[in-house]
């Protein structure tokens, strides 16, 4: 049986149910995620869209990245939390802020980009690929 996990906004009007184990996680320090956030980095989790079903209407913001490519932010019209972002250079995956499962069981992040904005003082503990 897959494992089930389950996201919801601060105001639980919307919610994520994600089937199966993600890709990867990953810790992402560009200055976008450090607003998105209001923290010093993003750690978010990456699934193949099909493993996604959002329940709750939602809101997007599309940006253009460093890269040229698009960003969407899908989040929640009422308290604004960010649920699920999407890629125009990954269409068929669906990347979810950890901090908005319930459960506390996936595995510390393998790939940290955008080290170059990384604050001095922040480390990890686990084996990650490191990526400017």
């Amino acid at each position: 049986m897959s494992k089930i996990r389950t996201a919801t906004c601060s105001c639980k009007l919307v919610t994520l149910t994600c089937k199966g184990e993600p890709i990867r996680t990953s810790a992402c320090h560009c200055f976008e995620c450090q607003k998105r956030t209001g923290s010093v980095f993003g750690v978010q989790a990456r699934f193949y869209k099909e493993q996604v079903s959002i329940e709750g209407d939602v809101s997007s913001y599309t940006r253009v990245a460093d890269s040229g490519n698009e960003v969407s932010y899908n989040f929640c019209p009422s308290c604004g939390t960010t649920l699920l972002l999407k890629l125009s250079a990954a269409p068929g995956h669906s990347i979810i802020p950890l901090g908005i499962f319930s459960e506390q069981d996936f595995p510390a992040p393998t790939f940290s980009v955008y080290e170059e904005r990384k604050h001095g003082w922040v480390a990890f503990d686990c084996e990650v690929e490191h990526y400017d």
